[in-house]
């Protein structure tokens, strides 16, 4: 039995004005995800990942289609569904009239769970929040009130966590920190969903993926077999000026950072070449194999299913 079951979900939000037409967010998305599973969700903004996420919660109901939890429907059967979810939301959202432990005590009140300090000790000391446990969740900062709402989403022990970008924003530290205790978690046997925009984080950690883009599924397959199908090396050099617009339309270009996707030899003196002919100097020239963002940039701009 699968931790979770995508069971062809669409979801359809009416128009927001006459004459407007209705946004399909997602359209028949079916899969599942292993027990004790890494598993990654990436698309662009839009793409429907948190529509997804919110019907999985609970929070929002498919228009067509069902999922289940560990074989509990989450909308027929939500008790047993909700009780083995943790998720930690995009949004910051918490109470600010209480502590961190009383915020915690509270979460494991909403589950049933009492007497459970020791875990929500082992928690705070995981998650760098040991010296804040009886500051006032308004004195914390963004990257502590993150670390709060992962506490919040693990302290009933769910056999299933869902991180909806949990490291938006947060500093270098943390998401370090957080990714050791899940990466432990899910060594442990628990089941990961992971949302996120950090593409190297979601080549590091996860085991398959699935790709989105306007409530599709376009990818789903192991990390390893997807980072195989590039169809290329990269070539990678530092820029000081601007490619010829030929030039740029074939390139992957950031900041001083220009990429050509490199077949062959010929092909990688050929660009190198044309930079050259345009009175420009490449520097720090290095080839690398395709990574993540690479594929996903492939998969988004070809639109395959």
């Amino acid at each position: 039995m699968p931790a979770i079951s995508f069971q062809s979900v669409s979801k359809t939000f009416p128009a927001k004005s006459t004459g407007a037409q209705p946004l399909k967010a997602l359209n028949d998305v079916s899969f599942d995800i292993a027990e004790g599973e890494f598993f990654g969700l990436l698309g662009p903004n839009g793409a429907g990942k948190t529509t997804l996420i919110s019907i999985l919660a609970g929070l929002s109901k498919a228009t067509q289609g069902r999922v289940l939890v560990h074989g509990h429907d989450v909308q027929t059967d939500y008790v047993h569904a909700r009780r083995m979810l943790g998720v930690v939301p995009q949004e910051l959202v918490f109470d600010p009239f209480f502590s961190v432990r009383e915020a915690l005590r509270f979460q494991s009140g909403y589950f049933g769970v009492q007497k459970n300090d020791a875990w929500i000790d082992e928690l705070l000391a995981h998650l760098g929040l040991s010296d804040k446990a009886n500051a006032n969740m308004r004195q914390l900062s963004g990257g502590m009130k993150r670390r709060v709402l992962v506490a919040q989403a693990l302290v009933h022990k769910p056999r299933v966590i869902v991180l909806d970008e949990p490291t938006a924003g947060v500093d270098v530290e943390l998401r370090q920190t957080l990714w050791q205790f899940i990466a432990k978690l899910n060594r442990e046997g628990h089941t990961v969903l992971l949302t996120t925009h950090y593409l190297e984080e979601a080549e590091a950690l996860c085991g398959r993926l699935a790709m989105l883009k306007q409530g599709r599924v376009l990818a789903l397959a192991s990390t390893s077999e997807l980072l195989k199908s590039a169809s290329s090396n990269v070539l990678r050099f530092k820029l000081d000026g601007q490619l010829p617009p030929e030039l740029a339309a074939k390139a992957r270009i950031t900041g001083r950072i220009v990429q050509f996707p490199a077949h062959d030899a010929l092909e990688i003196e050929t660009y190198l070449a044309a930079v050259r002919q345009a009175g420009l100097k490449a520097e720090d020239i290095e080839i690398r194999k395709a990574d993540l963002e690479d594929v996903f940039l492939d998969v988004m701009a070809e639109g395959r299913v």
